[in-house]
């Protein structure tokens, strides 16, 4: 059993400082690192890929919505041209801080709102998936199992990997749960990596009512953002190595 482990980086605003990005690089193996568009300034950016890349951690886009005061977090009605171009504009952007670095974009992401809208959002999945096409066909996209996202870009010939949370609750459809309403997030490093390696052997996890899902992933993320960040994830690669799992980026 191998398995890949993620988090968002790169998510610091100028003097403003979001999580502990070196902590997390020496724990993951796969680093989603902002745009700039939804997070993250231009020195951030090449900091964070050039800290990945001493490491050795694979560097994917983590694209999102044009909108920093919100986080990316909040939905827009961007129409599909424009949300495509934003999306090539934002790979542009990490490729050129990845390539002085010594390394590249390897994956594309989608961050926030954009990740939750094309679950079921047809146009805005089309439009992305039209614009890493339109950047490079062999780059795969890490998303959430049985989104529309990865469905249209499956069908149009892109490698899918299917992605868990560690730190998120889920719904009995196999959603994540909405983050203003109770069983979001969890916070116990404990009970998240018990649940990891239940997601790694069996492929499935506990949604909030209590039944059992089925989540066929390749990744998990553990949010950079999240309070405990840090422990949550030493806690998760621990549990999953004690439990015989070998951990490896997705991408080789």
């Amino acid at each position: 059993m191998t398995i890949d482990l993620n988090s968002d980086l790169g998510e610091s605003f100028g003097t403003w400082r979001l999580g502990d990005d070196e902590a997390m690089l020496d724990l993951v193996t796969s680093a989603n690192v902002a745009c700039g568009f939804h997070a993250g300034d231009p020195l951030t950016l090449r900091r964070t890929c050039a800290a990945a890349a001493e490491r050795g951690v694979v560097v994917g886009a983590q694209v999102g919505y044009r909108d920093l005061v919100g986080f990316g977090r909040r939905f827009i009605d961007v129409a599909p041209e424009e949300l495509a171009a934003d999306v090539l504009y934002q790979l542009g952007a990490l490729e050129a801080m990845c390539r002085v670095a010594g390394t590249q974009v390897a994956y594309v992401k989608p961050h926030g709102a954009l990740y939750n809208a094309i679950v079921h959002h047809e146009a805005q999945a089309e439009a992305v998936v039209a614009a890493v096409l339109a950047y490079d066909p062999q780059l795969p996209v890490l998303g959430l199992p049985g989104s529309a996202f990865l469905r249209v870009a499956a069908q149009r010939g892109l490698r899918t990997v299917g992605e868990a949370f560690a730190d998120r609750g889920y719904t009995p459809e196999g959603t994540l749960v909405p983050r203003t309403d109770p069983g979001a997030r969890l916070h116990d490093p404990a009970e998240v990596a018990a649940r990891m390696v239940r997601l790694a052997t069996e492929g499935r996890v506990t949604a909030v009512d209590g039944t059992d899902v089925a989540v066929p992933a390749e990744s998990i993320c553990t949010h950079g953002d999240s309070p405990g960040a840090v422990e949550m994830a030493r806690a998760v690669r621990a549990a999953l190595t004690e439990a015989g799992v070998d951990i490896a980026p997705f991408v080789r």
